[in-house]
């Protein structure tokens, strides 16, 4: 349905540069995201496409993170500067999706909508979208607001609906993309593990944290009941002062649980190819 080799698709990396990253998911058989509002500027979101363009020749995807915030013109500007950019794939998360589906529709854009409960991929599915993508409690960025685990969620929202399940949310390596093929999800979606890729950019001292962090040293930081992240603390500085993609100490950076499982820092395409490798190895395995 992508155009994809692989159904691994990379979670949208917000206030960090991205055509490196975006470019070398796709070229190695993935689905890579750029984050639209992550751009200042509609200027600078279509050179940003333009260069991943450059870098791939493969299909990549667009990330609509709808806010509360934000003037509903916001998306609407975003998401016409990538279809004329020529943009066929889009991800819609954080809202409702029905709004924009007549124009992505009628661009013949395939639509994705990031969601953590049942009854938003319920929704999902009667507004329209060609599939959804399903986010346990353990995701990093902006986890389910029902707080329930990807073990559960994902076989609970393939059972109601018929589209295509993508599974994020703790996957960080051939065995959690072989188990959520069995769990009935078509694909996987990985934040955290590209996150600690040689392409992605963080900074050398915040990629080393990464690499030590255990999966138990992200929490939840709260906002309010409707509005909460998980975070990988630095340690130390002032937390008023830092902003993430400097790399300063003393923030919370987008992560999920899956970090336990990384200790190292592999170009993209040895991340796919060993998850692709392994996997037939865990199929093996299961078959003896």
């Amino acid at each position: 349905m992508l155009g994809i080799k692989y159904p691994i698709v990379q979670g949208a990396m917000a206030r960090l540069p991205q055509a490196e990253l975006v470019s070398a998911v796709s070229n190695a058989g993935g689905l890579g995201t750029l984050a639209a509002l992550s751009l200042p500027s509609i200027e600078e979101f279509r050179q940003e496409i333009k260069t991943i363009k450059g870098l791939s020749d493969k299909p990549f995807c667009v990330n609509i993170t709808i806010s509360p915030r934000a003037k509903t013109t916001v998306y609407e500007d975003y998401i016409e500067a990538a279809i004329e950019e020529g943009v066929g794939i889009f991800e819609i998360a954080g809202g409702n999706p029905k709004p924009y589906m007549k124009r992505l529709k009628d661009a013949g854009a395939k639509v994705i909508d990031k969601v953590g409960r049942i009854k938003d991929a319920r929704a999902a599915e009667d507004a329209g979208v060609d599939a959804v993508s399903v986010i346990g409690f353990e995701a990093g960025g902006r986890p389910g607001a029902d707080r329930i685990g990807s073990m559960a969620l994902i076989p609970m929202v393939v059972d109601s609906v018929k589209i295509p399940v993508i599974a994020g949310g703790g996957i960080g390596d051939a065995r959690g993309f072989v188990a959520a093929l069995a769990l009935g999800a078509e694909g996987v979606l990985m934040g955290t593990r590209f996150m600690v890729s040689r392409e992605c950019a963080l900074p050398p001292e915040t990629s080393k944290r990464f690499i030590e962090a255990k999966g138990n040293e992200t929490v939840i930081v709260e906002h309010d009941a409707k509005f909460f992240g998980r975070v990988l603390p630095l340690v130390g500085g002032d937390r008023g002062k830092q902003t993430p993609e400097k790399g300063e100490r003393g923030i919370g950076y987008g992560c999920g649980q899956a970090i336990g499982l990384i200790h190292d820092t592999p170009s993209v395409k040895q991340i796919i190819d060993c998850i692709i490798s392994e996997a037939s190895l865990i199929e093996q395995r299961l078959h003896t």
